[in-house]
């Protein structure tokens, strides 16, 4: 069997950890747009709600906020619950697995977000290994094959 669940889209607001006995969690809303456009109409948006828990709900919460671009691999999980007024109500809920950053560094938008949490700062890639790539041209005459 097979469940899995990959979706890349912009955070609805900003993810709010919370805490359990035994683990953290945050509850989030990704818009994901429709890959197709119907002739005639707009393009469409679904939005997803998605839970992270343990470490990748901290990071989540550290890192991501309300509009940036967020790649999830996870499987998606259905539950039911009763509301208050006694109806039955079903869930489907995407348990993410791996998340990922998603949005371009030229957007600006890959500098530390503004939670107030002045320690919180993303993760800089600036190692010195990544000083022997070049940005490739459009021309084809150098590749190989």
């Amino acid at each position: 069997m097979l469940n899995t669940a990959v979706l890349m889209g912009r955070l609805t607001a900003d993810p709010e950890l919370k805490r359990t006995a035994n683990s953290s969690v945050t509850n989030f809303t990704l818009a994901v747009s429709r890959s197709y456009v119907r002739a005639g109409q707009e393009r469409q948006t679904d939005f997803i709600d998605i839970v992270a828990w343990g470490r990748t709900a901290e990071m989540v919460c550290r890192y991501f906020t309300k509009g940036q671009m967020m790649a999830v691999q996870g499987r998606i999980e259905t539950r039911t619950y009763e509301d208050k007024n006694g109806m039955k109500r079903k869930v489907f809920e995407v348990i993410a697995d791996n998340v990922h950053f998603a949005d371009s560094k030229r957007d600006g938008s890959s500098s530390a977000p503004s939670n107030g949490n002045s320690q919180s700062q993303a993760p800089s890639y600036s190692n010195a290994s990544f000083t022997d790539f070049q940005e490739m041209t459009d021309s084809d005459d150098d590749l190989p094959f």
